[in-house]
């Protein structure tokens, strides 16, 4: 016999056997769409844990701070298209000539410093008030650090800064502001006053291309002494992260600015018994830390080795990824596990289901032997048979799995999570060779005692 009669031939049995082939492939199927569903689930949720932790911990950005020794470029730094060695570079110091020579390295994208100067009163035209932590940086790359603009943008120009969306919220004028407080402090358990404030803290204000003030307070005066800037111009306004609500927004309150507004605010807002500025600022020309945007994250490793050659630290976020590679494997390899028991379970039903038919086609058997039929082709029959049920359950088992990541999706999308599953390709080969395969190896004991039943003895007993 052919291989296409033997195919045609496990294809009739199939055919006919109605009952048992659906038995056979209800039990495969289910196993097929667990081991698709389960490896889908756990690669949807690796994808969507490992953005919240990029838009967190910014997996394509280093962190660089002053270190110590002296300064080695090597080959490393020249390849980056700076190969210039400044004699001048002092060890372990970040200096604007550090500087220039990271923003020149290969596969860099932006350098630029974000020093945190402290928190301070931010003042509109119409008094209203908000606290803010101001930020020092380079306004000009704030949209190569994934920021986006909502209002306006960046400019040079001394006095203009930049305020993130939680900036706009929540402003009050400070005796509705004062009385609030007072309220919540006399009566600390009073669920309605925190409705109030949560609902005046998500307030927005227009303050694009408004004029603004920062207030200081000396607070080493027996008495409140208070010092205005002068007025600041918002030349921008960042929109807010995606999956941040504004209640949430509310509570990171920021002001971007560019150094020299901050060194003209820092002399403005000194205090006459005071020899330091409200402002924290590193020494002129020098800087805390600076933040390195990379182009693709397998980049990462190869710029922090050419920045360590300056005498300088360079810490990355790769680690959580690595954690979260490691857990997520862990429940792979365990949703795997579940969807090979349910397949080893099936198995043993299509052992039964085979060896039944192989015991009510006897009679069939024997006259395929007496008609010239030899061993291999009788076993290669049941065997394809077998392949076949594993097909049509693997199919089966496709559909019922995109139809179970359909209801996921529905079931999370009414909870309100920004989280959604999706079934990758390569995983339904994956499904299909597990169920093909289970199918195959539970038809080889039956096909096998098929084979030898004898054909005289058959037919005699039938």
């Amino acid at each position: 016999m052919k291989i296409r009669d033997i195919s045609r031939m496990a294809w009739e049995q199939v055919k006919r056997r109605k009952v048992v082939t659906g038995l056979c492939m209800t039990g495969i199927s289910i196993g097929c769409a667990a081991i698709i569903v389960a490896l889908s689930v756990g690669q949807s949720a690796q994808v969507y844990v490992t953005e919240q932790v990029n838009q967190n911990f910014k997996m394509d950005e280093i962190m660089v701070t002053p270190g110590g020794g002296p300064p080695d470029l090597g080959k490393g730094a020249s390849a980056g298209g700076s190969g210039e060695v400044n004699e001048n570079l002092d060890p372990g110091k970040l200096t604007d000539q550090k500087l220039k020579i990271i923003q020149g390295l290969k596969h860099v994208k932006a350098a630029s410093p974000f020093h945190q100067a402290g928190y301070l009163q931010m003042v509109t035209i119409d008094n209203k008030i908000s606290d803010v932590q101001v930020i020092v940086a380079d306004l000009q790359k704030l949209s190569a650090y994934d920021h986006k603009f909502k209002q306006g943008g960046a400019n040079g120009q001394v006095g203009s800064v930049v305020l993130n969306h939680g900036a706009t919220l929540g402003l009050i004028d400070l005796e509705t502001r004062q009385k609030l407080f007072d309220q919540m402090s006399a009566d600390p358990f009073n669920q309605e006053l925190y409705q109030q404030y949560d609902k005046m803290a998500t307030v927005p204000s227009e303050l694009y291309r408004k004029q603004i003030q920062i207030q200081a307070q000396d607070y080493s005066s027996t008495t409140p002494v208070f010092k205005l800037s002068s007025p600041l111009q918002v030349g921008g306004i960042l929109a807010s992260p995606k999956g941040v609500d504004d209640l949430r927004a509310s509570y990171e309150k920021i002001m971007y600015m560019s150094p020299e507004t901050a060194q003209q605010l820092s002399k403005e807002l000194m205090f006459d018994n005071s020899t330091t500025s409200v402002l924290t600022l590193p020494p002129e020309g020098s800087y805390n830390s600076i933040t390195v945007k990379v182009d693709d994250v397998a980049n990462i490793k190869p710029v922090e080795q050419m920045i360590q050659k300056l005498s300088l630290n360079a810490q990355d976020n790769l680690f959580q990824q690595e954690m979260l590679k490691e857990q997520f494997d862990m429940i792979k390899m365990a949703a795997l596990g579940i969807g090979v028991f349910i397949l080893i379970i099936a198995s043993i039903s299509i052992i039964v289901a085979m060896t039944m038919s192989t015991h009510q086609r006897r009679r069939q058997i024997g006259i395929m032997k007496v008609l010239g039929a030899n061993m291999g082709q009788i076993r290669n029959m049941f065997i394809t048979e077998a392949a076949l049920l594993g097909l049509l359950g693997g199919l089966l088992g496709v559909a019922f799995s995109y139809l179970i990541v359909m209801g996921l999706n529905k079931l999370v999308g009414s909870a309100g999570d920004g989280m959604n599953f999706f079934i990758p390709t390569m995983n339904l080969p994956v499904g299909m060779s597990f169920a093909i395969m289970t199918g195959v190896l539970s038809g080889i004991y039956p096909a096998i005692s098929a084979s030898r039943t004898d054909a005289l003895t058959a037919i005699k007993r039938d």
